[in-house]
């Protein structure tokens, strides 16, 4: 399994619910490695940009532990430098080990901001307006006014530099007006990259829902469900922190609709915004697994065990019904509730029946341990 932090271990202990183990390729400091259904197989940083010049030597390992197993071992991917690099090289890798992917085409348009937004155009989608702009360049769109404000700032695609540039926790920056974006225009143009323009959709980051999916290779539904966001940190545009399962029909209806106009195949996650007329917007796909697997096993559908079942030809886990409700926080989910005035007693017992914790398990408890060690800074 390739991948990092939270999406990483909550889609090991995913496996684990279904028993089985990961080997995995992760940072050195990830807390994925501790967990006793995991074996880290080697040490890759994929957040860092002079990897990428050596990806035929993660090719080459990959390759030499994949011809000490007895049979071609399944390959999960859980974050997008990950997503792409199996994309990238799948002829290669296609040799050595078995995965469930989209085609590459369908992949870069789907990771490509400006590539989905005519997409989304194109099949007629309900999505928010999007362009994508290169700040280095020039000044601001001199007609950004006819996107109307509020804009949603927004990294092309995710990159640790993002933060630090601009300076905030956030996954996107809200402007009110062109001197506002104008102010902020200098710091995105030390990210030498593209940044996405978006028209805002109204509301609190709780409206945020979304769909989950494989779909075999025979192009048949083979797990779904649904899920909406409780809270982020920070608490607007922040990283998720509490979710819940769900079966909203809706959000089924039109995930379910979407994956099949596009033709993927895979895994896949559809991100909406349920706008105050209560009406759902699109607002991205991402085709690769991730940390809300956990929940939705918890809740009677394993999607990476489905996926790991038909890549070793087992049998699949029993279907069972989706059981809406199943809940799954973060420690940093204290800092969300105490940002809506909720206090640490009533959290901590609200935490306490979450269902799925990120990091922990009675009887997996490193992976916690090394999440808070990782944030401790190192002495250069």
């Amino acid at each position: 399994m390739l991948g990092a932090g939270v999406n990483l271990i909550e889609v090991v202990r995913s496996l684990a619910l279904a028993g089985v183990a990961s080997a995995i390729v992760a940072p050195g400091r990830d807390a994925a490695r501790l967990s006793r259904h995991a074996t880290a197989i080697t040490t890759w940083n994929w957040t860092d940009p002079r990897v990428a010049s050596r990806d035929g030597e993660l090719v080459e390992r990959l390759a030499g532990y994949a011809d000490r197993q007895p049979a071609p071992p399944p390959l999960l991917f859980t974050s997008d430098e990950a997503l792409l690099f199996v994309c990238r090289y799948g002829e290669q890798l296609s040799q050595a080990f078995r995965f469930a992917i989209a085609d590459s085409d369908t992949v870069e348009t789907m990771v490509d901001k400006a590539r989905f937004a005519a997409l989304a155009e194109r099949l007629g989608l309900r999505a928010p307006r999007t362009r994508v702009v290169e700040p280095w360049s020039g000044a601001p769109p001199a007609d950004v006014s006819r996107d109307g404000f509020p804009l949603l700032v927004k990294p092309y695609r995710r990159d640790a530099r993002w933060h630090e540039a601009v300076a905030t926790a956030k996954k996107a920056v809200a402007v009110g007006s062109r001197r506002e974006l104008a102010d902020l225009w200098p710091r995105l143009a030390t990210l030498a990259a593209p940044v996405v323009l978006q028209q805002s959709i109204p509301g609190p980051e709780s409206r945020l829902e979304s769909y989950h999916v494989y779909i075999d290779p025979a192009g048949r539904v083979a797990g779904e469900f649904a899920g909406r966001k409780i809270r982020t940190m920070p608490p607007a545009y922040g990283h998720t922190t509490a979710l819940t399962i769900a079966d909203t029909a809706d959000v089924l209806e039109q995930g379910g609709e979407l994956v099949r106009v596009t033709g993927l195949r895979g895994v896949a996650k559809v991100d909406f915004k349920r706008g105050a007329d209560g009406d759902l917007y699109v607002l991205e796909v991402n085709p690769r697994f991730h940390l809300w697997h956990h929940a939705g096993a918890l809740a009677g559908v394993n999607i990476p065990a489905l996926v790991y079942a038909d890549l070793t030809g087992t049998p699949r886990p029993a279907a069972m019904p989706v059981r809406p409700g199943v809940r799954w926080v973060h420690p940093r989910d204290l800092f969300a509730a105490r940002a809506q005035d909720v206090s640490g007693w009533r959290w901590l017992r609200w935490a306490g029946g979450c269902e799925a914790k990120a990091f922990w398990a009675w009887d997996d408890p490193l992976p916690l341990i090394g999440a808070v060690v990782a944030r401790i800074p190192r002495r250069r």
